[in-house]
């Protein structure tokens, strides 16, 4: 865990075992099958890459840019997410989902995620993630579900 002092002066503790850079990017590449098409293309739809499975790959590219940078009893959970999806990719087609770090706030990244098929952005928008204790997380998990 890194210190670093906060606006005031004083030490703060920070999560993570390094601060991604500003401007780190990093990319996962995917073929676009048929588990990952919209399941109602029927009647004429062609079979195509849907918009959860999408968003899947890119907040992974953005999780590839954090793992690196984590302690090993931290990981992250997904905060928000906010894309555009600007084009149809037939399944068969290759995907290339990039994450950029555009900015840190505590334990909170904020990422820039565009997504390409082999012949256009299909896919452009932002990603914000938390780092968190695995373990505390855990423990919030196992309270709720105590009360299921």
């Amino acid at each position: 865990m890194l210190s670093f002092n906060n606006h005031r002066g004083s030490l703060i503790k920070k999560h993570m075992k390094s601060r991604p850079r500003i401007g780190e990017i990093a990319e996962v590449q995917f073929v676009a099958e048929d588990k990952h098409a919209i399941d109602f293309a029927t009647a004429g739809m062609p079979s195509v890459l849907s918009t959860p499975w999408l968003i899947w790959f890119m907040e992974h590219s953005a999780r590839k840019a954090m793992l690196p940078h984590l302690e090993a009893t931290e990981s992250t959970v997904g905060m928000n997410v906010d894309i555009d999806h600007l084009a149809a990719t037939p399944t068969g087609s290759k995907v290339n989902c990039k994450a950029q770090v555009l900015r840190i706030e505590d334990n909170k990244i904020h990422f820039k995620i565009e997504a390409f098929d082999e012949h256009e952005k299909v896919a452009s928008g932002l990603h914000k993630l938390a780092v968190v204790d695995k373990v505390r997380l855990a423990k919030r998990v196992e309270r709720k579900q105590k009360k299921i």
